[in-house]
């Protein structure tokens, strides 16, 4: 079933998550539902507070994708068919040693809008999966990026948080825009 995505300015998506402590057939369709909006919508994450609730959990595939990237999930480097679609519950990122990249990033939540992120290139990534098993994910490039932007949308986080000013400014017509829309859009569901 296709998800309602948030759009920017909805409270929801600068709530924290909750933890995730039930890992149940509730939280598999919520993740089938997820899976089946970001498809719909060609993304490739998208996190809970972007279909309404603020909890700790995202979903993730990069198979559309034709990025390169490196990644390990526990130890091993499973074909991406074999471990996406991606769910990701409770995730804890400690970012690598390296270097940092700028990349031109985009959100559900934010149609159309685009700018340049500079965000850290490798990270290690602990979660667990449908079934509460926990798991650990070395990546880097797409991936790690990916992965930084839905977890910050866990912690109430968004994309143009993490621009530089100057990127933000060249933006800043747009997100007017996309606010008023919201509004608008706020205002009819009310009625």
């Amino acid at each position: 079933m296709l998800l309602p995505i948030v759009r920017f300015n909805q409270p929801v998506l600068r709530k924290k998550g909750a933890p995730i402590t039930a890992f149940n057939a509730a939280l598999r369709k919520l993740a089938e539902n997820m899976v089946e909006t970001m498809y719909e919508e060609e993304g490739i994450g998208l996190a809970a507070q972007q279909v309404g609730q603020a909890i700790q959990f995202c979903v993730v595939d990069l198979r559309p994708a034709e990025a390169k990237f490196d990644w390990t999930l526990d130890g091993r480097k499973p074909p991406l068919d074999l471990c996406m679609p991606l769910a990701i519950a409770n995730p804890k990122i400690t970012v690598l040693p390296g270097q940092e990249t700028s990349y031109e990033e985009g959100c559900l939540s934010f149609p159309g809008i685009r700018g340049e992120v500079i965000r850290p290139d490798a990270i290690r990534l602990e979660f667990q999966d449908l079934e509460g098993i926990a798991h650990v994910l070395v990546c880097n490039g797409l991936l790690s990026r990916c992965i930084q932007h839905e977890a910050d949308h866990l912690n109430g986080i968004l994309f143009i948080d993490q621009m530089a000013k100057r990127v933000l400014l060249d933006l800043k017509l747009e997100l007017k825009e996309l606010e008023k829309e919201t509004k608008a859009a706020t205002k009819k569901q009310a009625k």
